[in-house]
């Protein structure tokens, strides 16, 4: 099991035991299905509808491991809309349209559960009446609408190979005059420019490439093995290519991992960092790698530039000469659904491209 799905799964075993019975017998249905992380958010979702329940004096008990089923029949729709109005209120936390959807889409698949799904001695449902079966959940986000917000956001083309020999050369001329920007671009140069290197040139998740293993990469079939995201086999690893154009900067590094990190011989993690006060390298977390990204990007000029963003980029790349299906294997999306924003946005990069080329022929 990677590192991110044991912490959420250790996570998840604290929150369980905090929630009525009926949840905890929906989890244990929902298992082989899901990532601990997918029920870690169910868990959170269900948390925050509960607590508000007991707020709002619609159950009968002020413990939430105590709220029986009955108070969930007896919900009336006006309950539901005003939880909506509070979700989209929330003095300290307002949250968007998108979240709000995951939201009831997570009530709905608890009510259909104990509706539809779970027994009692009798044979009888658990739940009676669903009230969650009235609410419609839409999509909020569009593949067109997503491609819009990317558009100019994206490293394109030749943008791509500038922003890997910016973090090699150009950023050291940048941060000249500042010694400690200098020092740390001087150790982590090599580190910086293969980690950014490898998500370009193989579209990657940043969760990914944090739990990358010194065993986990192919040089030979240009493979990189990972534990891909929403999968709950935690036995087998998923190959992902990565494009030639990464390869010597994945060499340049691994000749130095060892002697620049210190790296004991137990530390299987491929990309290591040393923190301040440690003497030995061990696994850079996601955090550092995002800041080390939006680092280089507002140097670069890109300040609206993250880790996601070049997986984006990537994707948009790759789609230009592959088919819809290709991208969404190589990028490990559950549905072509979430891989159709490459084809609006390519379809903006190929038309610019056509009209560069007309440009530069007269």
């Amino acid at each position: 099991m990677n590192l991110q799905k044991k912490k959420d799964r250790e996570e998840l075993d604290q929150r369980i035991p905090r929630m009525p019975w009926y949840v905890e017998k929906f989890m244990n249905y929902k298992l082989p299905d899901l990532s601990p992380s997918s029920l870690l958010e169910y868990i959170r979702d269900y948390e925050t509808f509960l607590s508000w329940l007991m707020a709002e004096g619609l159950t009968s008990t002020d413990k939430m491991t105590e709220i029986p089923l009955e108070d969930l029949e007896r919900l009336h729709m006006d309950s539901v809309d005003n939880f909506r109005m509070f979700l989209a209120t929330k003095r300290d936390h307002a949250n968007t349209k998108t979240t709000i959807s995951r939201k009831l889409s997570s009530l709905r698949s608890l009510f259909h559960y104990l509706s539809q799904i779970a027994e009692d001695d009798h044979f009888y449902p658990l739940l009676k009446r669903n009230v969650m079966a009235k609410v419609s959940v839409k999509r909020t986000q569009k593949p067109k609408d997503t491609a819009a917000k990317l558009e100019g956001k994206l490293l394109q083309e030749q943008e791509i190979i500038e922003f890997i020999n910016y973090i090699k050369q150009d950023y050291a001329h940048d941060v000249a005059t500042n010694k400690q920007a200098i020092y740390s671009h001087e150790l982590n140069r090599v580190r910086d420019c293969c980690i950014v290197s490898l998500i370009l040139n193989s579209g990657l998740r940043v969760s990914e490439l944090v739990n990358l293993n010194m065993d986990d990469i192919d040089f030979k079939k240009r493979l990189v093995y990972v534990f891909r995201k929403g999968k709950n086999d935690d036995t087998f690893k998923t190959p992902v290519y990565f494009r030639q154009d990464a390869v010597s900067d994945l060499e340049e590094y691994l000749a130095q991992r060892e002697t620049r990190y210190k790296a004991p011989k137990k530390e299987k993690a491929l990309f290591l960092a040393i923190a301040n006060g440690k003497k030995e390298g061990s696994r850079m977390t996601k955090r550092a790698i995002q800041e080390m990204v939006m680092k280089y990007a507002r140097r670069f000029g890109k300040p609206y530039l993250s880790v996601h963003k070049l997986r984006h980029s990537f994707a948009t790349d790759y789609y230009l000469s592959n088919d819809l299906y290709k991208t969404q294997e190589q990028l490990g999306h559950a549905s072509p659904e979430t891989t159709q924003i490459y084809a609006h946005l390519t379809d903006k990069t190929m038309a610019e491209a056509i009209d560069r080329r007309k440009t530069d022929e007269a």
